[in-house]
């Protein structure tokens, strides 16, 4: 069929409708009624076959076992012929669906000796993907170019003295890009004659041809899926090359109908059927009445539709038509409302590179992105029948949403199952919808289907984004603006801070920064977290966050190098056991944090243990926390914000340095329980640096040494712009902060941090110094406690539309404002959100 001459969609409709589709001339059935039309057909032929005929199982003479046998083989054959394949150079093994056809090829392979290697595309179906289990080596090819490579080269790239087995998808099942099949030829000619090839064929063939008339560049094995082919019946198919049949004679399985005799009592032997390739792995009895029903859906899918390069043509145009629509769809704003995951190499509207499937995933007028879930379920109420998820491509789906290996592990730790509705992490999707047309889609179809994404997802007049907190307009225009100085994580309790660099956005979860005290050091006789009040030391262990290896390496600092033949580890960031090795696997322990008992999963390898106890000099294993989610949603804290407002009391126009303010309640009701991890008292914890600026002076006033930032082993710390006027710094302010904005994140302020002795580690030497409680307890004591810095929580935002919803996050830099008790009774807003 003739191309679309256009290049927009509304064009296209225009065109179409001139050339008085549909386009299969002599059809008049391509409309809604169409699948109703085909599957009425199909049951009436192949029910008049069962009322008119007698079918017994082919292992026997009798006239209906026969007649069985005959029409086997003839619908064997005629399924050959479908695929232009010689049966003097292939034959067919009828399989419950294509994956039995990859196992039974799999059986092959494992059961050679010497073991196998095995090789298999990005964009492979899981069932592919799952050889790879049974290889004594094997490799996954990342790109195309990485196969043409392999494959022109004479390396046999075989680490085993076995065969090796190459696999790949004539068509992505993900997004329908077509793979060349001139690979097969290729590594035919350049790898030794013990390099084999299998072809997923399920996805092709059920829009378009597959041709096998020349033996020397087809596949060894090709698995169908006759279900996708024709919908009817339930049944696979493996076109074995007779060439290559020989892998099979190792085969240890037999099943009934496979073998000419078998001997159990005294002796073990058995003798394997050689007449045909199929008789010998055939194993039982074979289902038959599908293969029956099967002749029955040749005959009517030939007759309806023609044949499968017609198809093949009504469905290339279809898919064009449905790629441009999707494409065009623009919000209001301007933005994009599909992101479709379409391969440079592929074209819609060329059926040598790109099958009728688009894959995408949809955005909201902010530019977040809208949950599948959600897709699906108006889809359903619209009867428009998609999919949705990781679509059994796991590959592919990864590459297209740029997800790294452990952003998926952590994904299934926190409850991510493909199918369920937590579809999207750290402002990823984890999945996608796939559209696919078919013999039976029409232009009605796909023009309906645009029209459903316009009429649910297309905001043409974005309303005004309102932020939850509005701060006010009479704010004294003297007053110094503020920023984030400096943004710090704990990843290991009590041990030393990672720095976020300048720049990076940083998540904000309910339970605090992102990966901020989520492992500790337990004490292995009393089972408690270990801290730095009792063990100084633990200040001179410096873990970091490694995002692009996604793991926590931690390295020993100072005079723990002294003490140990290891300097630096690496565990994980996947919180789920079944990701690691063995010897990394949790165990679950008890464990006590400030008193509070806590299950937690510890690791059991020795060696991190061992690290961990050389360098402290106390017997120790490294545990994380929460414990790993059970696949029923996010993985949950038991443990709860201890942090309250305190008493305050602010004399006006009067202000004593230092002096903590006394007290009235806030309103009852602000202050709620927050999660938390392994920090003491609060998700966050937040200082200012004119408050710690003061705060030196005094103890310089004194002689003593000035205290670093670290020492209060603060999250957040707020600083003045460089630009404020000398002298405008405003210590102790914090004590009457009740709200924060943070570039565009909230804050709510929890109570003032009750501070120990604990302040006085020098985070670089892990030397204790009597400053700066020394100084605190005389300038910053209220009711026998000493207090500095701020417990603070995220407050999240209603509007679940946002990406900053989705990914709330700030970063060292951003502007911050705060609001007083006084300011937020006055905005509505901000009790909006709060209440």
């Amino acid at each position: 069929m003739e191309q679309l001459d256009c290049t927009g969609y509304d064009e296209a409709i225009e065109e179409l409708r001139q050339r008085e589709y549909p386009m299969l001339q002599g059809t008049t059935y391509l409309d809604h009624a169409g699948t109703t039309l085909y599957a009425k057909s199909l049951i009436e032929r192949f029910s008049a076959d069962m009322i008119t005929n007698l079918y017994g199982n082919p292992h026997s003479a009798s006239n209906s076992s026969q007649l069985t046998t005959r029409r086997v083989e003839d619908i064997r054959l005629r399924l050959l012929k479908l695929f232009n394949a010689d049966p003097e150079e292939f034959d067919i093994v009828f399989v419950a669906n294509a994956t039995a056809g990859v196992k039974l090829v799999v059986e092959a392979f494992r059961d050679q000796e010497e073991g196998f290697w095995y090789g298999y595309h990005r964009d492979s179906h899981t069932s592919l993907i799952g050889v790879r289990e049974t290889a004594a080596h094997h490799r996954c090819f990342a790109s195309d170019e990485e196969v043409h490579q392999w494959a022109d080269s004479e390396e046999l790239d075989n680490e085993v003295a076995g065969p090796g087995l190459f696999a790949y998808p004539a068509q992505s099942n993900m997004n329908g890009r077509r793979l060349p099949l001139e690979w097969l030829q290729r590594i035919r000619q350049t790898k030794h004659s013990g390099m084999y090839t299998l072809l997923d064929a399920a996805a092709l063939v059920s829009t378009s041809p597959l041709d096998l008339s020349e033996p020397d560049n087809a596949p060894d094995f090709t698995v169908l899926s006759l279900y996708k082919m024709f919908g009817f019946p339930d049944l696979g198919a493996l076109i074995v090359r007779k060439a290559s049949s020989s892998i099979f004679d190792r085969r240890r399985y037999f099943g009934g109908g496979t073998v000419e005799m078998v001997v159990c009592l005294k002796e073990q032997w058995h003798a394997k059927k050689l007449d045909t390739l199929h008789e010998r792995l055939e194993d039982g009895t074979l289902p038959i009445h599908s293969i029956v029903a099967l002749d029955a859906a040749i005959s009517v899918h030939g007759e309806l539709f023609g044949s499968l390069r017609r198809v093949s043509e009504h469905t290339t145009v279809l898919a064009a038509l449905l790629y441009q629509g999707i494409s065009s769809l623009r919000h209001g704003n301007g933005l994009n409302v599909c992101q479709v995951y379409k391969e440079l190499s592929s074209t819609y509207g060329d059926a040598s590179t790109q099958g009728p499937i688009i894959a995408f995933n949809l955005r909201n007028h902010l530019g977040g992105w809208v949950s599948n879930a959600e897709v699906e379920k108006l889809a359903a109420v619209k009867n428009f029948q998609l999919r949705t998820g990781g679509l059994c491509n796991p590959g592919g789906v990864a590459s297209s949403l740029g997800l790294a290996p452990w952003e998926m592990k952590e994904n299934f730790s926190a409850g991510q199952r493909c199918g369920n509705e937590n579809d999207i992490f750290r402002a990823k999707p984890t999945g996608m919808v796939r559209v696919s047309l078919g013999a039976m889609s029409t232009l009605k179809d796909v023009t309906s289907f645009v029209d459903f994404l316009h009429e649910f997802f297309v905001q043409e007049a974005p309303p005004m984004d309102t932020p939850p907190v509005t701060p006010l307009s009479t704010e004294p225009p003297t007053t110094c603006q503020l920023h984030v100085e400096s943004l710090s994580i704990y990843p290991v309790k009590s041990c030393a801070a990672f720095s976020v660099p300048p720049g990076k956005a940083w998540e904000v979860r309910r339970e605090g920064l992102a990966w901020d005290r989520e492992w500790c050091l337990v004490h292995e006789g009393t089972g408690a977290a270990l801290s730095q009040k009792r063990y100084p030391k633990m200040a001179l262990i410096r873990p970091s966050i490694d995002l692009e290896e996604g793991v926590l390496r931690i390295k020993l600092m100072g005079a723990l190098q002294d003490a140990t033949s290891r300097h630096e580890m690496t565990v994980p960031l996947s919180a789920d056991p079944r990701m690691f090795s063995a010897e990394d696997v949790y165990r679950e322990s008890n464990a006590k944090v400030c008193g509070e008992s806590i299950q937690a999963k510890s690791y059991r390898s020795t060696d991190i243990s061992y690290f961990f106890t050389q360098a402290l000099g106390v017997a120790c294993h490294l545990a994380r926390f929460p414990a790993v989610g059970n696949g029923t949603g996010s993985m949950a804290s038991p443990r709860h914000s201890k942090a309250h407002l305190q008493k305050y009391q602010k004399a006006r126009g009067m202000h004593i340095p230092g002096a903590f303010p006394d007290a009235c309640l806030l309103t009852p009701g602000t202050v709620v329980s927050k999660p938390i991890l392994l920090s003491n008292e609060s998700p966050i914890l937040t200082i200012s640096r004119s408050s710690l600026n003061r705060l030196n002076e005094l103890i310089k006033a004194e002689g003593g040494k000035a205290a670093q930032a670290e020492v209060f082993r603060a999250n957040i710390v707020v600083a003045q712009n460089l630009d404020c006027l000398p002298g405008a710094e405003q210590p102790y302010a914090e004590d009457d902060w009740r709200y924060l904005q943070i570039g565009q994140q909230y804050f709510e302020m929890l109570g003032a941090c009750r501070r120990c002795q604990m302040v006085c580690v020098d985070q670089q030497t892990a030397e204790r110094n009597q400053e700066p409680f020394v100084t605190l307890s005389k300038t910053r004591r209220f009711d026998g406690r000493v207090y500095f810095g701020e417990h603070t929580c995220h407050l999240p935002m209603g509007d679940t539309w946002s990406p900053l919803v989705q990914n709330p996050t700030i970063a060292v830099g951003d502007p911050v404002r705060s609001f007083g008790q006084d300011e937020a009774d006055q905005d509505s807003g901000l009790w909006a959100l709060v209440s």
